[in-house]
């Protein structure tokens, strides 16, 4: 099994979940956001890391042929929705070329399997039906949005014109254990990374937007269905429930006893941020037999417990 960026948060979860599984493991990963020691235990137990930039061609079909892997779990990505806006330039030739030199690749080399990760919140952006389905047609509010779905687009293009099997997993915002709580991180890591530290947290706005959060061993298990799957396109993968940022506030507080250092302090409305994301997981719970099974209170203690917090 190939996953390229594999060293970062979800993606070293999935290459631990395949080793589990006893597949021998490759990890394709340039290290500008990933982060050798999320591999730690893995490279101990066999996994091999090819330090490989997703816009070398050459490169990356190369370690494709060397490997010849039953499955590509694609998550390497640049995910900085600040620097997509910034820099669409770069955010387009690593999400977008990225993911065509993968395509290309497994074409070449007949993998029988990719599973793309993709985004539910950036690319749907603000929808008017909560939770969202597939069919919703994207209006993405960043470029980095607009390159996941052209990253969709090409994965669909290979299965039509190729006959290369596909699936995009569109993600709800995953949290977990080692998801940097420092930079561009998801606001669960930011809170419980403040949290950890005994200082209070930023809220931007009233509080009162919304998310859909999906704990990152669900996620994992999404993948590992996709690539059991023959079925193929988008799959929303979160729990179709909104959770408001208020809300993250005051779960924190019960899990720590109600510290009174943890009120939060607020901080005008960011420009493009959305208000309420959602995604409607049906059609992974009906084609992939899949559903997130672990609940929001269960993944925060978790996610607090990998940092050294009390819980």
């Amino acid at each position: 099994m190939l996953v390229t960026g594999g060293a970062g948060f979800i993606g070293s979860h999935v290459v631990d979940a395949l080793q589990e599984r006893g597949h021998e493991v490759t990890v394709l990963d340039d290290l500008s956001t990933g982060r050798r020691d999320n591999l730690s235990g893995a490279l101990e137990r066999g996994v091999t890391l090819h330090e490989v930039d997703l816009r070398d061609g050459a490169a990356v079909l190369g370690l494709v042929r060397a490997v010849e892997p039953r499955a590509i779990f694609h998550l390497g990505a640049q995910i900085d929705v600040r620097r997509s806006i910034a820099d669409p330039g770069f955010d387009a030739r690593v999400n977008v070329e990225g993911t065509v030199n993968v395509l290309e690749a497994a074409r070449a080399t007949a993998v029988p399997r990719v599973v793309n990760t993709s985004s539910g919140g950036a690319i749907y952006g603000n929808a008017e039906v909560l939770p969202t389905p597939e069919a919703t047609f994207p209006a993405p509010m960043a470029p980095y949005g607009q390159s996941k779905f052209a990253g969709e687009g090409y994965c669909d293009l290979y299965t039509r014109l190729h006959g290369l099997s596909t699936a995009s997993l569109r993600y709800g915002n995953v949290f977990g254990p080692r998801q940097d709580p420092l930079g561009e991180a998801g606001v669960i890591a930011i809170f419980c990374g403040r949290l950890q530290e005994g200082m209070s947290p930023t809220v931007f706005g009233d509080g009162r937007q919304t998310r859909d959060y999906v704990y990152v061993g669900d996620v994992v298990a999404a993948n590992l269905a996709a690539a059991d799957s023959a079925a193929t396109g988008p799959f929303n993968i979160g729990r179709g429930e909104e959770i408001s940022v208020l809300d993250l506030v005051e779960a924190l507080r019960e899990i720590a006893g109600d510290p009174g250092f943890f009120a939060p302090g607020f901080e005008p409305a960011r420009l493009g941020e959305l208000e309420r994301s959602c995604v409607d997981p049906s059609r992974a719970r009906t084609e992939l037999d899949w559903e997130a099974r672990t609940g929001l209170v269960e993944g925060l203690r978790t996610t607090l417990a990998s940092l050294g917090a009390p819980t």
